[in-house]
């Protein structure tokens, strides 16, 4: 397995190309990233449970018919699934409204990710909505430990909405910060820059915590690195990258996908030349999900990126 997913699921109502024609999609990152590494000819797995439901049996068939295969399936009596509702304005960009189904906090059961998973992943991925709610905290945190003293590549995507946080952003900013000496590859947006102390703060918190590189992706501008104790700007054009619109998922599944691509399995053997590409690959990809509206159709393809980065 290359890339092994962690966390609950997202549902994202997506309008189609009337405003008042709604397509379901499974959503949130830790599908979609390992729906856009599975595109990018990765072997994906997603560690997840959901309502034994049609609902939930359309998200699966979503995920495989993607190529992502689905570790630790649980189809539980309760509906476990978030949703979202989202809707288009007038300049194409998505707003959520969100709703919670019976059940929700049940994301992740204790013993739902398996050690022998873990041992036979390359890159092991979790978001932080899986930190806001217990059992779910503890599943995460163990599984990060497990894959960090495994010497594999851990990955971590830092999610903030106010709603999964009803007790703010210094409550996960906190949980975050449990996790973070577990985390090799870190990535953050705007307002995740803000709760974890601003972006002055971020080289300090690599150094504290061990993170090895961290990914700003900036809605509008394109994305940043933090790697070795220095910065920089992603080479080429810049393009949108915002985590509303599923870019910065597509820009995360894409990212990993070059470091496995480039021959990646352990945080030692990533260059600054290495990380530069994969940001290339990244942006690229996010800004292909820009212009096709977002969504699981709008992530693309290795041949896609490809062709993008050639252009």
């Amino acid at each position: 397995m290359d890339l092994y997913s962690i966390g609950e699921m997202l549902i994202d109502f997506t309008p189609g190309s009337e405003p008042a024609s709604y397509i379901r999609n499974p959503g949130g990152a830790p599908a979609n990233v390992a729906i856009a590494a599975a595109r990018n000819g990765l072997a994906a797995g997603l560690c997840t449970c959901v309502g034994d439901d049609d609902f939930g049996r359309f998200l699966f068939h979503t995920l495989e018919e993607n190529g992502v295969q689905v570790m630790n399936l649980e189809l539980c009596s309760q509906a476990v699934t978030t949703l979202a509702f989202v809707t288009l304005d007038a300049g194409g960009n998505r707003s959520f409204t969100f709703a919670r189904k019976p059940g929700a906090d049940m994301f992740l059961g204790e013993d739902a990710v398996k050690e022998e998973d873990i041992r036979n992943s390359a890159i092991v991925h979790a978001g932080s909505y899986s930190l806001s709610a217990s059992p779910a905290a503890e599943a995460t945190a163990k599984a990060m430990r497990l894959a960090h003293s495994l010497g594999k590549l851990v990955s971590f995507d830092v999610n903030y909405r106010g709603v999964v946080w009803s007790s703010g952003p210094a409550a996960c900013a906190a949980k975050v910060r449990e996790i973070l000496p577990y985390v090799d590859l870190l990535k953050v947006s705007d307002e995740e820059v803000d709760m974890m102390g601003g972006e002055d703060a971020l080289p300090g918190l690599m150094e504290e915590f061990g993170v090895a590189l961290l990914v700003e992706t900036l809605g509008g501008s394109g994305a940043r690195c933090f790697f070795a104790g220095e910065h920089w700007d992603v080479a080429g054009k810049k393009v949108p990258c915002v985590d509303t619109n599923g870019a910065g998922d597509a820009f995360w599944g894409a990212f990993l996908s070059s470091l496995r691509l480039q021959g990646v399995d352990r945080v030692d053997q990533i260059t600054r030349e290495i990380a530069s590409r994969a940001m290339e690959y990244g942006n690229a990809a996010g800004g292909l999900t820009v212009q096709k509206k977002g969504a699981i159709p709008a992530l693309p393809t290795r041949e896609e990126i490809e062709a993008a980065l050639g252009a």
